[in-house]
């Protein structure tokens, strides 16, 4: 690949020289060829245009997956505008709040694709566009707002604005520049080793830094297929599989969902004759669920590390390589990585620090938030990402939870993950989440929930005599909550700041 300062510099060059190569299939089996993909970023780089955009305008696309998206994202690269990714299935008062924050010039919407999408453009009285080559879109009329300033290197040109989920707290507005997300994808391309071969399909939601940069961007950076898909199903994903895609990347809830299913259905075998790269990311994963999943799948599965401010890959494990641990591997290409005492200590016990990372693909900051980027990104430019890691024997990293999130239990130090993976080796339970609280005494407690395969009948003692044999005692939890479903964002990540409010009518005082 030449070298390039935007975003949509990647599809210029597969659209000049393998314009009728088949490449996309959309949400609803309609196909493009790169030179009539690149028809309809042009279309809706006309549309850009015609609705008053200008470079440095921020533009809110409240969507989920399909070509339509995927065709806005590039044609605000080619405005100079910061495109403000959304996911539609959060609420219309989030919506308002993101947009407003961003000062976005206009919001568009995918309402063909996502009933979530035409709500959202009921709430804020879009009107529908005139249909271009990838459908019709919703469209707020043009606020007053003042465009940001525009720098004709990409390094310093923000191509995207997306608000991180708030798992441990309120969003904030994640400046990536282009030169960021190009970086991300060239990483994730070559840690996936990639290629115009593979065939790619979809689920994660191109809303997300995980979908957005490390498989559609990563995807177009090597011309590889991409099947579209708005909504996860199980039941579509299987038969996906069956058809033949080679590529496809999720997150723990999304293999846990595939678990679930064949359970129900008594499955106990996938066929998928040619998924050659599976990957998991975004939460933690643990190593007995990694070992059902990849029994079902029949290939390894692998894992990563990664953060929106990251663009968002830092580690991951090396392909082709077995692994049979859950680490998350070795820091990406143009990354580094170094651990440091968590915030608030003088040392790392037992070779625990928090992550520190640096390189290419680290955010430009948080939008209006110059405190919180002072605060994440220090003088030399490494990002304190707030998770706790350790480095195995190899060198391969660790992750051990978050600094926020460790336990102070009796004056010892629980790490939720270490609970969390000795109850998902449960052969009941589907997921878990673990957080810590403060008890009247100053102590803390261990609150423990979990998420039980269907049409299992746990009985809760039996469960805590299971953990009895596998935790010490400090590590055991105060109380357990059986669930059918935990809280979680709409890209699959727990969300554990809603756990408390969620099940408090299961938990003791």
């Amino acid at each position: 690949m030449p070298s390039m300062d935007r975003v949509h510099q990647l599809l210029d060059v597969w659209a000049r020289d393998q314009p009728d190569r088949l490449v996309y299939a959309d949400h609803d089996g309609t196909t493009y060829t790169f030179g009539e993909f690149a028809a309809a970023v042009s279309d809706a780089t006309s549309l850009l245009r015609d609705l008053g955009v200008r470079p440095g305008d921020r533009v809110s696309l409240v969507c989920e997956n399909c070509v339509a998206a995927a065709a806005v994202i590039l044609a605000c690269s080619r405005c100079d505008a910061w495109v403000n990714l959304v996911n539609a299935r959060i609420t219309s008062d989030e919506v308002r709040k993101i947009s407003n924050h961003a000062g976005a010039r206009f919001i568009l919407f995918t309402h063909e694709v996502s009933e979530a999408a035409r709500g959202h453009g009921a709430f804020f009285n879009a009107e529908e566009t005139a249909r271009f080559r990838f459908g019709k879109l919703l469209a707020t009329t043009a606020r007053d707002v003042d465009p940001e300033p525009v720098f004709s290197d990409g390094r310093d040109q923000v191509a995207a604005l997306i608000y991180t989920t708030g798992t441990t707290g309120d969003p904030k507005g994640v400046m990536l520049t282009h030169g960021n997300l190009l970086a991300g994808a060239d990483s994730s391309a070559r840690a996936r080793e990639l290629s115009d071969r593979d065939s790619a399909y979809f689920i994660l939601p191109i809303t997300h830094i995980f979908g957005f940069c490390s498989v559609f961007l990563a995807s177009l950076r090597v011309g590889a297929r991409i099947e579209f898909v708005p909504k996860f199903e199980p039941v579509q994903f299987i038969a996906a599989l069956a058809n033949g895609i080679t590529v496809a990347q999720g997150v723990p809830a999304h293999y846990a969902a595939i678990l679930k299913y064949c359970a129900a259905k008594d499955i106990t075998t996938l066929d998928a004759p040619n998924l050659r790269y599976c990957s998991a990311g975004g939460a933690p994963l643990d190593i007995d669920w990694k070992m059902r999943v990849e029994a079902f799948l029949g290939t390894q599965l692998q894992n990563g590390y990664g953060m929106t401010e990251a663009s968002p890959g830092i580690a991951a494990t090396i392909f082709g390589t077995p692994c049979q641990d859950d680490s998350v591997g070795f820091a990406l290409h143009g990354v580094e990585i170094r651990l440091v005492p968590p915030p608030g200590t003088n040392e790392m016990a037992d070779g625990v620090g928090e992550i520190l990372c640096r390189g290419p693909n680290i955010m430009k900051g948080y939008y209006k938030n110059p405190s919180a980027t002072s605060a994440a990104i220090d003088d030399d430019g490494w990002l304190h990402t707030g998770d706790l890691g350790r480095f195995g024997a190899d060198g391969a990293l660790y992750i051990v939870g978050r600094c926020k999130e460790l336990i102070i239990r009796s004056g010892f130090n629980v790490f939720p993950i270490e609970v969390e993976t000795a109850m998902n080796s449960h052969p009941a339970i589907v997921q878990s989440a673990v957080i810590g609280r403060r008890t009247v005494d100053g102590n803390e407690e261990v609150l423990a929930f979990a998420e039980v395969q269907p049409s299992v009948d746990l009985d809760k003692d039996e469960f805590r005599r299971y953990l009895k044999e596998r935790l010490a005692p400090y590590k055991r939890p105060a109380q357990i909550v059986f669930a059918e479903a935990l809280p979680a964002a709409s890209t699959g990540k727990l969300l554990k700041h809603r756990l408390l409010d969620t099940f408090s009518d299961q938990l003791d005082v």
